[in-house]
């Protein structure tokens, strides 16, 4: 499971005295842990008979999910790297580009632009969008093949370059 891979990875660079990977990690998992409570919240909502171990199990993450926070912790950080490199202050900027590097490591490997732009046809084709507020729909469509596997922003601006070819 990648928790645990990430909890390994965690232990082997306190070992090794790695700070920036150790911190790193650790911002990650306690990312991970707090998705996991919100989780937990709701199914004890959702399913108020379960006891305390089945409320455990039932609210671990995927490995899907911990994807998804990964890649979200990834975004926080290229955002504030543009800010940060807006602001002059590079040596903060280098700090977030080298925790994306290490978080990326747990982040299925990511599309090319070729290839979101074959798959965004596809969507394009098959929803039959023809303008801009088709969009949802392709989205819609797209996001079960591409999720951590493309930059949002990026998929954004391919979709709009070809419904406004349209």
């Amino acid at each position: 499971m990648l928790k645990e891979e990430i909890q390994n990875t965690t232990t082997k660079a306190m070992k090794e005295g790695d700070e920036a990977v150790l911190s790193t990690l650790r911002m990650m998992l306690a990312a991970i842990v707090s998705k996991e409570k919100e989780k937990r919240y709701k199914t004890s909502k959702q399913k108020p008979d379960l006891n305390e171990e089945g409320l455990v199990k039932e609210s671990q993450l995927t490995d899907e999910e911990i994807i998804d926070v990964i890649a979200s912790e990834v975004k926080k950080r290229r955002d504030a790297v543009v800010l940060y490199e807006k602001g002059n202050r590079q040596e903060l900027a280098d700090k977030e580009k080298k925790e994306i590097e290490i978080l990326q490591k747990y982040l299925p490997e990511q599309l090319s632009e070729e290839k979101i732009r074959e798959i965004v046809k596809e969507a394009i084709e098959k929803t039959s969008a023809k303008e801009i507020k088709d969009m949802g729909r392709v989205m819609a469509e797209l996001m079960p093949k591409i999720k951590g596997k493309a930059d949002g922003s990026i998929v954004s601006a391919i979709i709009k370059e070809l419904l406004l070819k349209k």
